[in-house]
This record gives C-alpha cells, sequence and structure tokens, in this order.
C-alpha cells in the first residue's frame, strides 16, 4: 500500500509540474503534441484536440512535447506559427518556468490544507530544567508554561525556540505557573551546537527542554494564507541551501538519496497521517520546482539560460551547440539518477 501510495505522490507531483508547462503553452498558442505522465511505453493513450494524452510505464517523470520542441532532438524544429521555437524567448521563458511555479503554488495549497485541518506542535510548556543553567538561575521550573518573550507571544515550543535565538541581551519571560502569571529576567548562554546541516555554530540557550505535549494549532482563514506562504518560502529556501552545503562539501554526496528513498519516506509519512503526507508532499513538489530550474541543459533552468542567452545576444546558440550541451545534460542527469539509486541500495544493505 505504501509503494502504491508513493507511486501515486510521484505521478500527481509530475503532473502538476506538467500541468504548468501545458498552460502557459496553451495560452501562447503553441500546439501540444504530447502530454505524459511517466517515461517508455505507453500503456494508456487517448487524443483529443490534437493532443495525445497518455500515462506511460515507467512512473519516474513526465513531459510535455511542444510542436517544435524536442528534447531528444533538439535540432526538430517548426517554422510553423503554433511551434514553440517561433515564440518570442521572453514567451518560452514563461512556458519553461510555469513547470517549477505550478509546483510552488502546489506547495502553497497543500500547506493551506494542512493549515485548516490543524498543525501538530510541541506546547510551550517546560518539561526539565538543567542543573547550573539561565533557567534555573533565574526560577524556571517544570510544568511553567511559556506564554510570553520579550514582549512577544508564544504558542508553540518552536515560537519559543526562535525568540530566544534571535534575541540580543536580556530575556523577559512571562509563565503561567498555578493559574497565575510570573515574569522573570535572564541571561540566556551561548553554547556550541550543530545545525541541521552538521555544521557547527553558536547559539543563546536557556537550559530548558518541551515537557513532550502535542497541542494542535488552528488557523483563521488569512492566517492560513500567511502560514502556507512561510512554509512554502522556508521549503523553498530549505533546499536551496542544501543544494548549497551540497556543492561547498558540507553534506557529503553519500547522503544523496534517489527513487528508492522517496518511495520509503512517503510510505512512511502515509502512514504517519494526512497531514505528514501532505507536507511531505509541499516539500517533494517544492524540491521538483527549484531542482527543475537549475541551469542544467535538459531541465527546464536549461532551456531558460538558453533563451536568456538568445535575449542578450540577439541570437539563438547554434544548433549544434545546443545539441552538445543537451546530450551532455542528459548524461550528466542520468549518471546523477544511477548514483543516487547505488546510494539508496548501498544503504539499504547497511553500507552506510
Amino acid at each position: 500500500m505504501g509503494f502504491l501510495t508513493s507511486l501515486l505522490v510521484l505521478s500527481f507531483l509530475i503532473f502538476f509540474h506538467e500541468l504548468g508547462h501545458y498552460l502557459a503553452a496553451r495560452y501562447f498558442g503553441v500546439h501540444v503534441e504530447v502530454f505524459s505522465i511517466g517515461f517508455g511505453k505507453k500503456i494508456f493513450k487517448k487524443v483529443y484536440k490534437g493532443t495525445e494524452y497518455c500515462i506511460s510505464a515507467v512512473p519516474l517523470g513526465g513531459y510535455v512535447q511542444m510542436k517544435g520542441q524536442d528534447d531528444s532532438d533538439p535540432t526538430k524544429v517548426s517554422s510553423d506559427t503554433d511551434s514553440y521555437n517561433t515564440k518570442k524567448p521572453w514567451k518560452r521563458i514563461i512556458i519553461l518556468f510555469a513547470g517549477p511555479f505550478a509546483n510552488f503554488i502546489l506547495a502553497f495549497i497543500l500547506y493551506l490544507f494542512i493549515a485548516n485541518i490543524g498543525v501538530a506542535s510541541l506546547a510551550p510548556i517546560i518539561g526539565n530544567v538543567a542543573e547550573d543553567s539561565p533557567a534555573q538561575k533565574i526560577g524556571l521550573m517544570k510544568n511553567d508554561k511559556v506564554i510570553e518573550i520579550n514582549g512577544e507571544n508564544v504558542e508553540i515550543w518552536d515560537d519559543l525556540s526562535m525568540l530566544i535565538k534571535k534575541s540580543d541581551g536580556p530575556l523577559i519571560i512571562s509563565i503561567e505557573r498555578d493559574k497565575s502569571v510570573k515574569t522573570l529576567m535572564g541571561i540566556p548562554d551561548i553554547k556550541e551546537g550543530k545545525n541541521i546541516f552538521g555544521e557547527v555554530i553558536r547559539h543563546r540557550i536557556l537550559g530548558i527542554s518541551p515537557i513532550g505535549e502535542i497541542i494542535t494549532i488552528h488557523f483563521s482563514p488569512i492566517d492560513s494564507i500567511g502560514f502556507a506562504y512561510n512554509k512554502t518560502l522556508k521549503s523553498t529556501t530549505l533546499i536551496i541551501t542544501s543544494l548549497q552545503k551540497l556543492v561547498e562539501g558540507v553534506i557529503p554526496a553519500k547522503e544523496l538519496g534517489g527513487v528508492v528513498s522517496i518511495v520509503k519516506v512517503t510510505a512512511d509519512a502515509s502512514n504517519a497521517g494526512i497531514v505528514a503526507l501532505f507536507g511531505l508532499m509541499a516539500l517533494l513538489s517544492v524540491n521538483l520546482g527549484v531542482l527543475n530550474l537549475l541551469p542544467i541543459p535538459a531541465l527546464d533552468g536549461g532551456h531558460i539560460m538558453f533563451n536568456a542567452y538568445e535575449i542578450v545576444a540577439k541570437k539563438a546558440p547554434s544548433q549544434n551547440v545546443l545539441y552538445k550541451m543537451t546530450v551532455a545534460g542528459w548524461v550528466f542527469l542520468l549518471s546523477l539518477m544511477a548514483f543516487t539509486i547505488f546510494n539508496d541500495v548501498y544503504r539499504i544493505m547497511g553500507g552506510y
């Protein structure tokens, strides 16, 4: 069941991506010859108004084949008015960008659903107070509920952590204890720790940990929009930062995962509930959008790069250069896919 859910999730994300390309192409009068979910042999197809809609045997991708544009042969062009390559470069860029943009929109929609279902979070209730910590010195105790820090409301434990980390100077902390409100003041310690990428960082701490109580936060319609926007922005920033750390060597190549890892985490998320599944789908959708914007030939970002060159240079790249760069892009992508699958299998076998 988990495997089937994973395939459905991947197919849905790809469908939404390709739908973005499709709608933009149709808007600018480009004829779409094929709209396929998956690659390889077509196991289902239907022609409607000149477009072949199909589901192919390998559900690990998808494509929209427009008239005058073919990734398998970039020299294949058409001079017809409804052809992709006869449109102005800025229109082509919009058509190309529409796919990744659709993934960002999908992530936003998924986060909206999560906001309306209810977000499970840790309550801002103290569970443990470390010995000789700033928290102990100012009198914080187990079961204290933090309601305000430096005049800013605290609803969940993440709020508390964020306010401590971004603070500068003393903290004025309002807590609820035995149905009464007390205000305490203290100065956090500065300790070394590691971020999610394993880098050593210095951050401010009080020396407290949560009690572990889970609360569900519900958002108003307006607040839901803000929540969805912020989560989409944070997810995008996380993916971009992760790519940067990968290039810098902070994240080792052995940490790269491929389709096997995606199937596993999607199956796990589906077992954890609808909110966990929607959250993972949103992150995967953002990931798909960001990766497709990378300036690698054969990806949307590579094609955007070629069209941007045409705008600046006032001429299109030569067909020979375009062909060679596209082939090189496909070789790189297929090699990367093979490497990530090897990583996944090696990890499952206990190699790492």
